[in-house]
């Protein structure tokens, strides 16, 4: 599975699916999560990948616990293509 990199004050990583179904799946299920954690990512689909940006704006655009938190629920929620 691919790393998390840090890059412009941001984590960032691309998730990669079987499907635009699964890819749309992947975030739909990870919502509960991003809004009982009240931290949302930059992120977007395109077809069968979702790219994610993770940075905390409140406190200037730097990488904290709340974004490292919401990568590893993202990580937990990823299933890859078999």
């Amino acid at each position: 599975m691919e790393e998390w990199k840090e890059t412009n004050n941001a984590l960032a990583k691309t998730f990669e699916f079987k499907s635009f179904e699964d890819a749309i799946h992947f975030m739909d299920t990870c919502v509960s999560d991003i809004n009982t954690l009240n931290h949302h990512p930059e992120w977007h689909n395109i077809y069968n990948k979702v790219f994610v940006k993770l940075t905390t704006h409140d406190e200037g655009n730097k990488i904290t616990q709340k974004d490292r938190k919401l990568a590893e629920i993202l990580d937990s929620r990823y299933c890859p293509p078999a």
